[in-house]
């Protein structure tokens, strides 16, 4: 296909609004294939169909067009972890434990813009648009982190809700790294993700006070103190 050519595939992207769009899905599709770090500017515009000079129109370099794409994908992880947390309903436990699922599977079902999110090495702080999505959706944790720490058992020092929050965060994003993306290279496991993030978390709160036993039956009251993937006590 001749340069002409291209650009004029180009300019009819670009006048029907397409080009920027174009862009994004080229690069998501990219960091699917190699990681954030595998490929240039002139890659993600070669896979758009497009000239090496149409990107920037719209981006002003590979780094801007990585972090549109993690702010789509907090975005994204915002609305799926809130939809899971469904502001504590029926109780705190359940809904937390809806949470901790739901962020294993954003990682595994969407792990390019989960690659972009996190490990692209981009600096969250410098870019105040992708900063904001990420702690909205970083909300949505220490709000079920909050919740859980009013559950303290009577007697026990309450935590403070945002080193539970950071600490629950960790233990989730470590297991959705290492085991819960689908990576071929990935060790294998005698348990899923979730039981196993099920596990460290029952193991956390143990160390912190909480009951942790499973009770069989129906849940009593939210109010009643519990560890937050099994029933409240």
């Amino acid at each position: 296909m001749s340069w002409r050519k291209d650009q004029r595939r180009a300019e009819r992207g670009y006048h029907h609004g397409n080009l920027k769009e174009a862009l994004l899905q080229a690069a998501l599709d990219l960091i699917g294939q190699k990681g954030p770090a595998g490929f240039t500017f002139a890659d993600a515009a070669r896979m758009a169909g497009v000239s090496p000079a149409a990107p920037y129109r719209h981006f002003r370099d590979r780094d801007e067009l990585i972090a549109s794409i993690a702010q789509r994908g907090f975005e994204q992880f915002e609305s799926v972890l809130t939809q899971a947390w469904d502001d504590g309903r029926p109780d705190t436990v359940s809904a937390f434990e809806r949470v901790g699922k739901a962020y294993l599977a954003f990682a595994r079902e969407e792990p390019a813009f989960y690659s972009a999110m996190f490990e692209s090495g981009l600096p969250v702080d410098s870019n105040p648009t992708l900063m904001a999505a990420s702690e909205r959706a970083f909300a949505i944790i220490r709000a079920a982190a909050e919740r859980l720490a009013a559950l303290a058992p009577p007697g026990q020092p309450r935590p403070p809700a945002m080193m539970m929050a950071l600490h629950i965060w960790a233990m989730s994003h470590g297991v959705a790294s290492l085991f819960g993306r689908g990576d071929a290279a990935r060790r294998k496991l005698p348990m899923s993700p979730e039981e196993l993030l099920e596990a460290e978390v029952l193991i956390y709160l143990r160390g912190l006070g909480f009951p942790t036993d499973r009770k069989p039956g129906p849940p009593p009251l939210d109010e009643k103190p519990a560890g937050p993937w099994g029933k409240p006590k």
